[in-house]
């Protein structure tokens, strides 16, 4: 795994001829300290249609300096901020490392990176410390000269100066005093993001760019598309957290999948389902995909909870082996499975299919109706949905059959959830505190679905046990005791449904 850090930077330019800078009595700072100056050879990797760069992410192989390697920057939230991954030079100059890959295959999408634009550095470097001597910012004055490699056999090369301050162990208010000095000098801020994107010029500014989602929220149609826009970007931001195996990126990017597909559902009047239906079936698929480590997890935590609460004469090691062993034993395969999907066609194409149809939503008439009132008949109508499932669920006798049909009151709850989740824009507080209604339904729901799949799970291992010859007194105990769970779940929830069946998007 690469070396993750953050880089606080601001990069300056100028028309005409500089002065040095009066950098003598900045806040904070002691003194200024000269380093050696670096001659600097960065390659920048990015797919042939400059994927990577429309989106403000830069990937180079630099060699000189004190920091020589891979690096990968991204955007990040905060002024002036990106994330910086480091990865060592390695032997191949034009093999990317795998975890500096990972990072943007969300992106690429089995894409090749290529080398795309070469730049080198003439770099002059001075600290700016404090009474210490330790560094509180750095300013880099560059001569920088790049040759773009996307047209075979050019050797037309650029050529500029420009100052880049990048803070260090200084507060961010050192940044704005340090910018008035240069200010002073001639300089300002630069129009370019990176060397890159000035170096591509006009080439970056023809390449394809991602969608982006409404500015204001006028229409139903407006209030849908945000919320699509919001559950891709997520996708987008955990699908190299689940390639790292984060804690909980897992099940993130699964609800983001479910949230994508609610909604398509949800604004089924205003997008034109002949085109979303589709979709929606392959985020059904990536949920599934997701679902196979994520209920892993799950299961794995809820049956060790469970052998917690049992006696330790029937809690034994054997037991716990068995019930937990196996689980345990299926994550390689598992995670190994997902990251196959993940690097798979079928994956790339469903995101691909995601953009393209946020670059042209199929809206339908009703999608110019004023917001307010079109998306409340939204949540209302999920709203009433999820009414009809619980009360068929519970005019069912307790057993198989009310357990399907309280799944099926459980992704209701979600769907109303969600639905109002993307209301709260245009309709505030009222869509909030429904939100947190309907959030608390599908907990509760949850809860009881998870006890039946932990249930099915120990019969199923018990009967293993049996053949084997074992004893059936604590499976027997965990199922009772999931039984119970779930039997308090019914009990709970008319009065949990009453609770939550009012407010101004009930119905």
């Amino acid at each position: 795994m690469g070396k993750r850090m953050q880089e606080i930077e601001r990069k300056y330019e100028s028309e005409g001829r500089v002065e040095a800078p009066d950098l003598a009595g900045l806040p904070g700072v002691a003194g200024v300290r000269e380093l050696e100056p670096a001659k600097l050879d960065a390659v920048y990797f990015d797919t042939a249609d400059l994927r990577l760069a429309v989106r403000r992410i830069t990937l180079r192989r630099r060699t000189g300096g004190d920091d020589a390697g891979w690096h990968l920057k991204l955007p990040a939230d905060g002024a002036d901020t990106r994330t910086e991954v480091h990865a060592p030079l390695g032997k191949g100059a034009r093999a990317v490392p795998a975890e500096l890959a990972d990072e943007v295959a969300v992106f690429t999408r089995g894409h090749a990176l290529i080398p795309v634009v070469r730049i080198k550095n003439d770099r002059r470097r001075v600290h700016l410390v404090d009474d210490d001597g330790s560094p509180l910012a750095e300013i880099a004055y560059d001569h920088v000269t790049a040759q773009v490699l996307l047209v075979r056999g050019s050797v037309t090369a650029t050529a500029w100066n420009e100052t880049e301050v990048e803070l260090l162990g200084g507060r961010p208010k050192l940044l704005d005093a340090i910018e008035e000095r240069l200010a002073h000098a001639g300089l300002h801020r630069s129009t370019s993001p990176s060397k890159l994107a000035r170096a591509l010029g006009d080439r970056l500014a023809g390449a394809v760019r991602p969608p982006e989602p409404p500015g204001v929220l006028h229409s139903a149609g407006d209030t849908a598309l945000a919320y699509l826009h919001a559950q891709v970007r997520a996708i987008a931001v955990y699908d190299p957290q689940v390639r790292r195996d984060e804690e909980d990126a897992v099940h993130q990017m699964r609800v983001s999948t479910r949230r994508l597909r609610s909604a398509l559902k949800s604004f089924g009047r205003q997008l034109d389902r002949a085109v979303t239906d589709p979709v929606g079936d392959e985020l059904k698929w990536l949920a599934g995909v997701l679902g196979v480590e994520r209920d892993r997890e799950v299961l794995a935590e809820r049956i060790a909870a469970r052998l917690a609460g049992l006696p330790p004469e029937l809690a034994t090691d054997a037991v716990r082996r068995r019930l937990l062993g196996t689980l345990a034993a299926a994550h390689p395969e598992a995670r190994g499975e997902l990251l196959r999907e993940l690097n798979g066609t079928r994956y790339f194409t469903l995101l691909d299919r995601l953009d393209a149809l946020l670059a042209e939503p199929p809206l339908r008439g009703a999608a110019k109706a004023p917001a307010r009132k079109a998306v409340a008949k939204v949540v209302r109508r999920d709203h009433r949905r999820l009414g009809r499932r619980i009360a068929t669920a519970l005019a069912i006798d307790p057993g198989r059959e009310r357990d399907v049909a309280l799944h099926d009151a459980r992704k209701a709850a979600k769907r109303a959830r969600y639905s109002s989740e993307a209301a709260r824009p245009v309709l505030g507080k009222p869509a909030q505190k429904h939100t947190r209604r309907m959030k608390s339904i599908a907990q509760l729901l949850g809860e009881h679905q998870d006890s039946v799949i932990c249930r099915q799970a120990i019969v199923g291992v018990a009967v293993q046990a049996a053949a084997a010859g074992e004893s059936q007194q604590a499976y027997e105990a965990l199922v009772q005791a999931e039984r119970k769970i779930a039997a308090d779940v019914e009990a709970r929830l008319p009065k949990a449904w009453s609770k939550a069946n009012r407010g101004k998007l009930a119905g």
